[in-house]
């Protein structure tokens, strides 16, 4: 399983790449736009290419199939790594479909159900995307769904990655890991958390804590 850094933010990309734990970077306007005040998104775009060593997802802005499709284009031209998204409409089919007869890697986005997946994948997407939080918020279980895609996906020999996103804690984000999406995107936030357990803090406190006794015993024949 692939971990995607869902940020557009740079120190926080670094920080991530510095553990080693990140395969790619996640976007979508909402996060390029806070981090692209001063700056063309396109700049900030290629930044994030240059600094990763795998995908970087950029999603169109458009909602028209020529739109879209001449985003894409503009976005693909950036760097290979770039992964075009799209949303989960007709128009974003349509425009999926003719990026990628032009040789562009899509992410299908905005993915609610296993319908919606599959004929997401028939575009020739690379991944699909169904949101799990958005999910849950909404009463569905999320990570449910995430399960139908896969199974469907193995069944039919559907050669699309699923992309598990809109992951808000820890738990899902094994959740997803389990249920045998391909790749989870998670927020700075999450894979901080994910990183943590206060039992590991009170291991290393206690064997720190013992190591020190021993020393002084050692050095003063006393316990």
């Amino acid at each position: 399983m692939k971990i995607f850094l869902d940020t557009a933010n740079l120190d926080e990309i670094r920080w991530a790449l510095s553990t080693g734990l990140i395969d790619g970077v996640t976007t979508n306007p909402a996060l390029l736009a806070r981090e692209c005040v001063e700056r063309d998104h396109h700049e900030h775009v290629a930044e994030l290419c240059r600094m990763l060593p795998g995908p970087v997802t950029v999603q169109v802005i458009s909602v028209d199939v020529e739109g879209m499709y001449r985003e894409g284009k503009d976005l693909a031209r950036l760097s290979d790594r770039v992964v075009v998204e799209v949303p989960m409409i007709e128009e974003g089919l349509v425009a999926a479909r003719r990026l990628v007869s032009d040789g562009v890697a899509i992410n299908v986005t905005l993915v609610f159900s296993a319908s919606q997946a599959l004929l997401a994948a028939r575009t020739g997407a690379s991944y699909v995307s169904p949101f799990v939080g958005r999910l849950d918020d909404a009463g569905t279980d999320g990570i449910a769904v995430v399960a139908d895609i896969r199974r469907i996906f193995d069944h039919a020999g559907v050669e699309c990655e699923v992309l598990a996103s809109s992951i808000r804690t820890p738990r899902r984000f094994v959740d997803a890991a389990r249920t045998g999406a391909d790749v989870v995107a998670v927020p700075p936030a999450v894979l901080r958390a994910a990183l943590v357990h206060p039992l590991t803090d009170l291991g290393l406190d206690h064997f720190l804590h013992e190591w020190s006794r021993q020393i002084v015993k050692a050095r003063t024949g006393h316990a």
